[in-house]
């Protein structure tokens, strides 16, 4: 049995608190996109919990936790993830890594920065994970796979290659310092060495797992506003947050995910740049940030104060039809306790007229 838990909108609508807890009862959970860029809060007897790349049912000491060939594997930020939890502790998570992920290099994040400060005021809220210079370098077939750390001269060769091309662009572009493919190979061989204990064939192992009849739980970063074709772009990620792309992002047949559930968050709220209709400003976007969350709104990577809105009912109807919702998990409802009355949004306004389906960015 596959199920996924996905969000509805902006993201942070709580996934990690109802993943860590179906995850007592599954054998393997699973992240399959995204990276380090948004982080899932969790709660328990352990203490308090902002994980980024590990997933959440690292705290369940019978759960094989799966970092699938979709996510964009930031591989200190992983080993520093592990060592804090093991270091609070939590028994050492049972974490495997597919060989098809690819690596976030270094001059990932440096590219990330470089373009935000170039774009000035255009620039798009990133967090500058490094997470839109990976996906643009995988998709540009210059990105580099786990299994690709193993083999040094090989993989000297390829830093040289890509590197001819990002060299020019922080002379020419950025005028930022050059990197040297020598100390990045280094860095490279470093990784792998950090991570040959965890990694798999995933492409064995999953089929395995799912013929056997494990219980598998796929976890979703971010939300449906935030796909990169669904979402409001330009002003998304850029891997889909999707379910139906958990099947690539797992290395698993679309026909065995059973369950869809999507997480609904009782108000609203985003982080980052772009268009959110429902949202508030002033002292009544401070109380309810203040009051919402585990401890309050703001960003489990950045730390940044989150943007607030109440319930849309268009972006939240709009976010469980594309991911082919099958239940929900309405999460956060206490928080709304202050108020005598809950504002929802119900419908948006466009040129007039009142329209209850989620239109694309140029109208919102």
């Amino acid at each position: 049995m596959v199920k996924a838990i996905v969000g509805a909108n902006w993201g942070d609508e709580g996934k990690g608190k109802i993943t860590d807890m179906l995850a007592a009862d599954s054998d393997i959970v699973i992240r399959f996109q995204g990276g380090a860029n948004a982080g899932h809060t969790i709660i328990n007897e352990y203490g308090k919990f902002a994980l980024h790349l590990l997933p959440s049912g690292s705290f369940n000491k019978n759960v094989v936790n799966m970092i699938g060939n979709g996510v964009a594997l930031d591989i200190p930020e992983l080993i520093k993830e592990i060592e804090e939890v093991v270091k609070r502790g939590v028994p050492k998570p049972n974490i495997v890594i597919s060989e098809r992920a690819q690596v976030l290099m270094p001059y990932h994040k440096l590219f990330d920065l470089y373009e935000e400060e170039r774009l000035s005021d255009r620039q798009f809220g990133s967090t500058k994970s490094g997470i839109a210079p990976f996906f643009s370098d995988k998709f540009a077939k210059i990105g580099f796979q786990v299994w690709e750390l193993f083999d040094e001269d090989r993989l000297k060769e390829k830093i040289v290659n890509v590197l001819e091309v990002k060299n020019l662009m922080l002379e020419h572009i950025y005028h930022k310092p050059l990197i040297d493919a020598d100390e990045l190979c280094e860095t490279l061989v470093e990784y792998g060495k950090m991570i040959k204990p965890y990694v798999i064939d995933s492409v064995s192992f999953m089929p395995e797992a799912i013929t056997s009849g494990k219980t598998i739980l796929l976890e979703g970063q971010l939300g449906s506003l935030k796909d990169p074709d669904f979402g409001i772009y330009p002003m998304t990620t850029s891997s889909s947050t999707l379910a139906g792309y958990g099947a690539v992002g797992a290395c698993i047949p679309p026909y065995a995910i059973k369950e869809i559930i999507t997480v609904v968050k009782a108000y609203s709220s985003a982080v980052g740049a772009g268009a959110f209709v429902s949202e508030i400003f002033g002292d009544e976007a401070d109380e309810l940030r203040r009051r919402g969350g585990d401890g309050g709104e703001f960003g489990a990577t950045t730390g940044r104060p989150r943007r607030m809105g109440w319930f849309d009912c268009v972006a939240s109807r709009y976010g469980c039809r594309v991911q082919g919702t099958t239940q929900v998990a309405f999460t956060v409802l206490d928080v709304l306790g202050y108020l005598k009355e809950i504002p929802v949004c119900d419908g948006y306004e466009v040129d007039g007229e009142v329209t209850r389906d989620f239109p694309t960015t140029i109208k919102l």
